[in-house]
Formats: C-alpha cells, structure tokens, sequence
C-alpha cells in the first residue's frame, strides 16, 4: 500500500500556518474497494418545509436497503451540536454551510453517500461547496427542492412560516431573508413529485455515478 495524499487536505486555511496534515496507509481507493463502496455527496437545498429532509430520508432507506453506505446530514440536526453556535444572519448562514460541507467531504472520502439537507439560500455558498468537491476528486450532486414559497407556508410542518407572520422569526428564508435558487442543478425535484418519484431521481443519478 502507498501512501497517498488525500486532496481535501491540501488547501490552504486561515490560522493553520502549523497545522500539518497526517496521511495516513491506505488511501482513498483503496479504502473504497476494501469497503465495495464509492463515496460522494448528494446536497439537497431548497426553502424550508419544501421536501428536502423527507426525500433524503427516503434516499436513504434506499440506499442502505441496497447494501451501500450512507448518512443524511440534516441541517437542523446539525444545529443542535456541530452548528449550535451559529445565528442565522448572512455571515452566520455562510459558515453554516462551510462547516457542513468539510463534514460531508470526509464522509464522501471515508466511502459514504453523504446527504446533505440544508436550506443554505446563497449561490455563492453552494458554489463554494461544489468545488471544493470537484478539488477533491469527489462526487457532487446538487439537488434544488423546488417547492414554492407558498406551499412551502401552506404545510409548515415546523410552525416557522405562522411565527414568521406573527413576526417571532424576522431571518426565515424566504419571508425576511433571500433565498437564490440554483440556476442549473444536477436534478430539481418539483412539488407536483411525491417523495417516492423524488427518491427515485436521486437513486437513478446515484446509479450512473
């Protein structure tokens, strides 16, 4: 076995001047075959309330039925440890999705299908979170869960849309803060898809990677 060093350690970072990374004995391919697995990260963005955790859930079931290694990195989840410091002003939402990718390349590179569930509202993020990606070699798939904002309030599965017009929430996503829609996602799922026909574009794309 070679030593090999992994890319998603290579880049340069604020404050680790004397941060050396370690490499290990087994390398990244190595481990995906000792392990029959390919790793990559499936990142579902979308408004809040639109489908993004449910599908994933749903792709999960799936994938794990199939025998193949996977794990959903829920946004809200995320926000009770990893993330709890964090507000949800602009700087905050940005460092959020940083945070969360850096978690889901080491699940991609450790062999898992990583299925990211956040709103993460900003072009320039997701951009961000796809090269880092594509810098390590790894799969990207972006999928935009394109529910509208108004069905998005008429289910309001968390309450956030009726403390939002009471004015408890002045930050949500779509009513007090901008949500930018992708432009040219790998796969969007619409609202008229139920969640088995949206697991199923998902799994389909998996299946061609």
């Amino acid at each position: 076995m070679s030593i090999v060093s992994l890319p998603i350690m290579r880049r340069k970072r604020r404050g680790a001047a004397n941060v050396v990374w370690q490499d290990g004995i087994v390398d990244r391919q190595e481990r995906w075959d000792a392990l029959s697995t390919r790793g990559g990260t499936v990142w579902f963005t979308g408004l809040s309330g639109s489908g993004k955790s449910t599908t994933a859930a749903a792709v999960e079931a799936q994938l794990l039925a199939e025998g193949r290694w996977a794990y959903r990195l829920d946004g809200d989840n995320l926000r009770h440890g990893l993330c709890n410091d964090l507000s949800f002003d602009r700087q905050d939402r940005a460092e959020n999705v940083r945070r969360v990718a850096e978690l889901a390349l080491l699940f991609a590179d450790a062999g898992a299908i990583a299925l990211v569930c956040l709103v993460s509202p900003y072009r320039a993020d997701r951009a961000q979170v796809r090269e880092l990606h594509e810098q390590a070699g790894l799969d990207y798939l972006e999928v935009y869960v394109s529910t509208s904002l108004e069905e998005c309030a008429r289910r309001d599965v968390k309450g956030l849309y009726a403390r939002a017009k009471r004015g408890d929430i002045d930050d949500l996503t779509g009513i007090g803060a901008p949500y930018e829609p992708p432009t040219a996602p790998d796969i969007e799922i619409n609202e008229q898809l139920d969640i088995e026909a949206a697991a199923r574009l998902v799994m389909t794309a998996l299946g061609q990677r």
